[in-house]
């Protein structure tokens, strides 16, 4: 090596140094390797994306070929580097010290921590294209990486260490998929971005959160009159109305008021008459989950289900309509029982009905009341002051100013909710 020119060997210890490179990038690069994009790549059929997951699927033979090339031109840097320290500065152990200082600081420096970084910050655009470099070199070389491999594979049984199957552990759980989803919200349409959201939160939703409260339920009463009946039936904002005898809580059946006016055709209908087109109502217990429901729906091919409680009695009524707008949002602007639950003033106040759904004050209104509590506005202030509060009593809920207009049968009958002031509101978003 004395006959070769300096030049050569600066210019070979370069070479060295960037092949020794390109195995720390494309170590890096394959392991930060997103899988999921990764796959998508192979389902359209990118050649590379194909060779990148083969090395994948096997981490030991990839990691076993890449530091095979890596520690082989390590050690040839050091040689070199040592031999160039001898003719610049002489045989003897501060050549040496000197040699060993800076074969640590070029393999570092170039090839350990720059091209590991950039692998990191570019990992699909330098991993695919190593892929077509790997693959036949795994093939050449597969066996001294598989004979090394059998002491590694030794060593971790001694370790009780068993790998991972590379399918096993990419998994995502929901909280997973729900931090992806946020992360990504703007690379995905808003309106998509919102069904998804809404979609993991259906996860951990309930009937009684979206359901129609017991006092706002759209039926018709049997004992009524037969002309109030008739008149009841056809000024309904639904098509199907539940029917009850007396009581809400004997409940006849669900009317579907296309039967009602298809039958009046030929005669008018009597109550027995009206009791022979009923459908059987259909009872779920309170605290049933949303997507359980909703599968449910789908399965009994049903559109209402009846909340009720463990002693019978009806708490409110549920529609697969409910449990899709919690998904996609609102069909319509013109809701009778939203009409009767709140109103809102041009200066933004909101007037509400005390057995008003938190969530839908939240959804429609633009409100952030707690839903890990009560369900409903007087529930809410209810637990707030832990008293049943006189007409005009004032109180803060949930950073909103609100006045208690009216109190009946020991509930917050009326409430009177005022809106965050800008100087609030920033002063919020500034804490």
């Amino acid at each position: 090596m004395g006959d070769i020119p300096l030049s050569w060997l600066f210019g070979t210890l370069a070479v060295l140094l960037l092949v020794s490179g390109f195995f720390s990038a494309a170590e890096t690069s394959m392991m930060a390797l997103n899988r999921y994009r990764l796959r998508h790549l192979v389902r359209e059929g990118r050649t590379s994306a194909m060779l990148a997951q083969k090395l994948l699927d096997r981490t030991d033979r990839l990691l076993g070929v890449i530091l095979l090339g890596n520690n082989l031109i390590n050690a040839a840097s050091a040689v070199l580097v040592t031999q160039i320290a001898i003719r610049l500065f002489g045989d003897g152990e501060m050549t040496l010290a000197i040699a060993t200082g800076a074969v640590t600081f070029f393999i570092l420096v170039f090839a350990e921590i720059t091209p590991k970084v950039i692998g990191a910050t570019y990992p699909e655009a330098l991993a695919l294209p190593a892929a077509f470099v790997l693959t036949p070199m795994l093939r050449v070389f597969y066996p001294i990486v598989w004979f090394v491999n059998l002491f590694v594979q030794a060593l971790l049984t001694i370790m009780f260490i068993k790998p991972r199957d590379e399918e096993e552990h990419q998994h995502l759980s929901l909280e997973e998929l729900r931090t992806l989803v946020l992360e990504g919200g703007k690379y995905i349409p808003k309106k998509h971005h919102s069904i998804l959201l809404n979609l993991f939160e259906l996860e951990d939703m309930t009937v009684d959160d979206t359901m129609t409260p017991r006092g706002h339920i759209e039926s018709i009463d049997l004992s009524d009159d037969i002309d109030d009946i008739r008149m009841k039936v056809a000024t309904a904002h639904h098509t199907r109305l539940m029917v009850y005898d007396g009581s809400l809580d004997k409940v006849e059946g669900i009317l579907h008021v296309r039967k009602f006016l298809n039958a009046s055709r030929h005669e008018e209908l009597d109550k027995d008459g009206i009791r022979a087109i009923l459908r059987e109502p259909y009872f779920i217990p309170e605290g049933t989950g949303l997507l359980d429901q909703l599968q449910n729906f789908q399965e009994r091919l049903r559109h209402i289900a009846i909340v009720v409680d463990e002693y019978g009695e009806v708490l409110g009524l549920v529609t697969l309509q409910d449990i899709l707008e919690e998904i996609v949002g609102e069909f319509t602007s013109q809701s009778p029982v939203a009409g009767r639950l709140y109103s809102k003033e041009p200066d933004g106040t909101v007037i509400a009905d005390g057995a008003c759904p938190l969530r839908v004050l939240n959804r429609k209104a633009g409100f952030d009341f707690p839903l890990d509590g009560p369900k409903t506005l007087n529930g809410l202030l209810l637990e707030k002051l832990e008293d049943i509060p006189e007409p005009g009593t004032k109180v803060n809920i949930a950073g909103h100013d609100a006045e208690i207009l009216q109190v009946q049968n020991r509930m917050v009958k009326v409430v009177k909710i005022l809106p965050i002031k800008p100087e609030e509101a920033a002063e919020a978003e500034a804490a």
